[in-house]
């Protein structure tokens, strides 16, 4: 979802979400739904993995609530890997995915982001003004705050420091957090929240300040099997996912790996 009166933007966000999104796979590839997020980590580990064995996979990035309507109405996904804990549950208690085969692999971090050439500066804390930093026609780029993860955490986080009644009427809203991040990359607009694993990946922007864990739910991504999936690729890249060998692919892009035994 897009704000009405920033054309520009709209532009860029459509341009920006049909890069993320990956053809479907050829006939006996491994698919997977994953978070736009994840898409220069996972990369990483896929290269990884096919080198290692052989096997094809298939990637499709884009929000994780997307994602999760798309397999709900019958998409050809073997694996979901989503940022986002409730949109998992989703699908769980819909009877879409493999219960027993799910686990939260990796934790994260938001951020406040600014272009690289601003001067922006501020605390985040009880007495930040963002509105103030805006300036008067500036916007505040998010992830869609009523579905996409890193638009959930950031509303949360701004609700925790009073200030998101001020800033609701200037967010604009785009259908993952990789849009968002074009945005101000691109200097469409001057600030940003997004994953600290987004702003490492690109150079173009620059990180104000960090979001403090306690501000919002915990960033988990879960990850677990489709429901009937009989692809005897899927299993196998699961569990490479959730070994040492994957880790180095998330580590170099800022991700926190958790226990792979945690359920979420």
């Amino acid at each position: 979802m897009i704000h009405h009166g920033l054309p520009r933007l709209f532009a860029i966000a459509v341009l920006t979400g049909a890069v993320l999104i990956s053809n479907i796979a050829r006939a006996g590839e491994l698919i997977v739904f994953a978070a736009a997020s994840l898409k220069n980590g996972l990369d990483d580990a896929v290269a990884r993995y096919e080198k290692k064995t052989g096997d094809s996979i298939a990637l499709s990035y884009a929000g994780s609530s997307g994602l999760a309507r798309q397999i709900e109405q019958g998409a050809p996904a073997d694996i979901f890997f989503s940022a986002d804990i409730e949109w998992m549950n989703y699908l769980d208690r819909n009877g879409l995915i493999e219960t027993d085969s799910r686990v939260s692999l990796l934790g994260n971090e938001i951020v406040l982001v600014a272009p690289t050439n601003s001067d922006a500066k501020i605390e985040i804390g009880p007495d930040m003004d963002i509105a103030d930093l805006l300036g008067t026609d500036g916007r505040l780029a998010m992830g869609d705050f009523n579905a996409v993860p890193a638009g959930l955490y950031a509303k949360a986080a701004l609700e925790f420091y009073d200030v998101w009644d001020t800033l609701v009427d200037r967010v604009v809203q785009t259908e993952n957090v990789r849009v968002a991040l074009a945005f101000v990359a691109g200097g469409e607009a001057p600030l940003g929240i997004v994953y600290a694993t987004d702003a490492a990946a690109e150079p173009a922007v620059t990180i104000i300040d960090t979001f403090p864990a306690d501000s919002h739910e915990p960033i988990r991504y879960p990850i677990a099997l489709i429901a009937g999936n009989d692809n005897p690729a899927a299993a196998a890249f699961l569990e490479y996912l959730k070994s040492p060998d994957a880790r180095p692919a998330f580590a170099k892009q800022g991700f926190n790996f958790l226990d792979p035994e945690s359920r979420g």
